[in-house]
Parts: structure tokens; C-alpha cells; sequence
């Protein structure tokens, strides 16, 4: 029992990473129908962003409050990530917007290849570790279930400090570009311009300034999730990008491409999912534990192509 709750609270943790990052994917694909695929590596970038300030901030600044230096960093973070993503946009995709399907999706493969490289080049290969002094003001665990094995062996599952951060911000962050979407005007745009463009922009939608704004909101919430990404594993590297923008990506569709909440559900599923192959099975059997994901992924678009909560599909004729 303590091993199957701490793999439980594990997968929930890292799951709810894959939401955070699913959410840009989703926000983006629901309103003009493309898969940003650089935002796997623009969450890497953030979760770099976040390294050198915690190295600004803690180790040559002296800032002994990680509360504070937590903030800050996030908040650095989220603007320096959503100026990239914004650029992004206006110079990798809005010119492509008009033109054959293909073409933005190959310009966010370049755009992709392009920030992975450039963060290895700019700061080297080599993973890069949080400043200790954060990593152990952050590894306090609270203990929640002990118990004795068949074996003797003394067995407890806890819930870590860092779990915790990524829970409730995780629950914060939902809940508030929730209510954004459903319930401001912006929202009311970004869903005019996710049922008919053209429309909303004949009812006076700024159709250019909605998706930039869109942009913007996705890649705040990779730069937390690029943050929440460090701190869980304490170290981060440009190759950090791709395996979690994937599984964010599968973790979009699994829940309902186009729904919040569907996003993180499919996140945390794939977490869940991960974790617990791992704790029940040892050796190579547990390497196999991405290949479960994508057969329950498949499983599930058989029965269930909309996703566990997204619409269906309705053709505009």
C-alpha cells in the first residue's frame, strides 16, 4: 500500500507538469487549429530561464527567502517566456497563417530545432543543477501512510514539499485561465475566434491581437511549468524539450484537445500512468513504461476520438 501511494503521488506530480504544458497546446489548437510543436522547447527555455535567475538571485545576490526568490523567478520567467512566444508568433507563424496546412507546422518544427540549439550553444550540453541552498529549503517530506512488509522491511510513502508547490499551483493556475476563458471578454474572443475567424473578426474581434494574446497565456504557463520542472528534479538541460512536449502533446488529445480541464485530467493520466508501471514492474519491463501511455492513448481515440472531455466535432457547412 505505501508503495502503490507514493507512486500515486508521484505520477500526480509529474502529471500535473505535462497539464501545465498541455494547456498551451490546447489553447492554441483550439483556436487556430495548429499544433505549436515548439512549445515542448520553449518550456525547456523557461525552465533555463529560471536556472539563471535562481543563480542571479541565490547564489551571487545573496537572496536567502526561496519564497521570494520562488516569486520572482516566476515571475521573470513568465515575461522573458511570453516576449519569446510572442515573437514567435509574429515572425514564425502569423505570415503562414493563410497558406497550405503544412506550412506552420514545418515552421514550428524549425522554430523547435532552433531554440533547442540555440540554448545548447548559449549555455552548453551539460545539465544545470538549482543552487542547493533552494533545493534543500525545498526537500522537506511529511510522511502519510508507514507500514511493515511481508519481508520486515519498514515501508512509508510521503508527500513531498515540492509536490505540494506542484499541486497548488497547478490547481491556482487552472482555475484562474479558466474563469479567463469562460468568463471575461477575452475569453468570449478566443471562443469567437475558435468557432469562425472570419466572423469574429466581421463583429469586431481583433482576430491578430486575440491569438498573440493566446500566445502570450500558453507560454506562461510553460514558463511555470518549466519552473515547477526544476525544482521537481533539480536540474534541467537542452534536451529537456522534447520527451515532455510530446507527452504534453499526448496528454492534450487523451483529454479533449480544446478543453482546459481535459488537458490536465490527460497530463495527469500519463503521469499516473507512468508512475505506476514503473512501481510494478523492475528491469527492462519498466523501460516500456511510454510505450503503456501510447497504447492507452490509442485505446482511447478508438472508443472516444473527441478525448475524455473534448467536443465533438461539428462540420460548418
Amino acid at each position: 500500500m505505501a508503495e502503490f501511494l507514493q507512486q500515486l503521488i508521484n505520477g500526480l506530480a509529474v502529471g500535473s507538469l505535462y497539464g501545465l504544458i498541455a494547456v498551451g497546446y490546447t489553447m492554441v489548437f483550439g483556436i487556430i487549429g495548429m499544433v505549436n510543436f515548439a512549445h515542448g522547447d520553449l518550456f525547456m527555455l523557461s525552465a533555463i530561464i529560471a536556472f539563471i535567475c535562481f543563480v542571479i538571485l541565490v547564489t551571487l545576490l545573496g537572496l536567502s527567502s526561496v519564497i521570494v526568490a520562488l516569486l520572482a523567478v516566476m515571475a521573470i520567467g513568465m515575461v522573458l517566456t511570453s516576449i519569446w512566444n510572442w515573437a514567435i508568433e509574429r515572425i514564425a507563424y502569423r505570415p503562414l497563417r493563410g497558406s497550405f496546412r503544412l506550412a506552420p507546422l514545418i515552421s514550428a518544427i524549425g522554430v523547435s530545432m532552433a531554440l533547442s540549439n540555440f540554448v545548447q550553444v548559449s549555455q552548453g550540453a551539460e545539465s544545470k543543477a538549482i543552487p542547493h541552498a533552494v533545493d534543500a529549503a525545498l526537500s522537506a517530506k511529511y510522511q502519510i501512510w508507514s507500514e511493515v512488509a511481508s519481508d520486515g522491511r519498514a515501508m512509508d510513502a510521503s508527500l513531498s514539499l515540492k509536490a505540494i508547490l506542484i499541486f497548488v499551483t497547478t490547481a491556482v493556475l487552472l482555475a484562474v485561465f479558466w474563469y479567463i476563458v469562460s468568463r471575461t471578454s477575452l475569453g468570449r474572443a478566443q471562443r469567437a475566434c475558435e468557432q469562425d475567424r472570419k466572423m469574429a473578426a466581421l463583429l469586431g474581434v481583433d482576430v491578430d491581437r486575440t491569438i498573440s494574446i493566446t500566445f502570450i497565456m500558453g507560454a506562461a504557463l510553460a514558463a511555470v511549468a518549466g519552473l515547477m520542472f526544476l525544482v521537481l528534479y533539480g536540474s534541467v538541460n537542452f534536451r529537456d524539450g522534447f520527451v515532455p512536449g510530446v507527452k504534453a502533446f499526448t496528454a492534450a488529445v487523451l483529454g479533449g484537445i480544446g478543453s482546459l480541464p481535459g488537458a490536465v485530467l490527460g497530463g495527469m493520466l500519463i503521469g499516473l500512468i507512468e508512475k505506476l508501471w514503473e512501481g510494478s514492474f523492475e528491469g527492462d519491463v519498466a523501460a516500456y513504461r511510454d510505450v503503456a501511455v501510447f497504447s492507452v492513448l490509442a485505446i482511447t481515440l478508438i472508443f472516444m476520438p473527441q478525448g475524455l472531455l473534448g467536443r465533438p466535432e461539428v462540420e460548418k457547412v
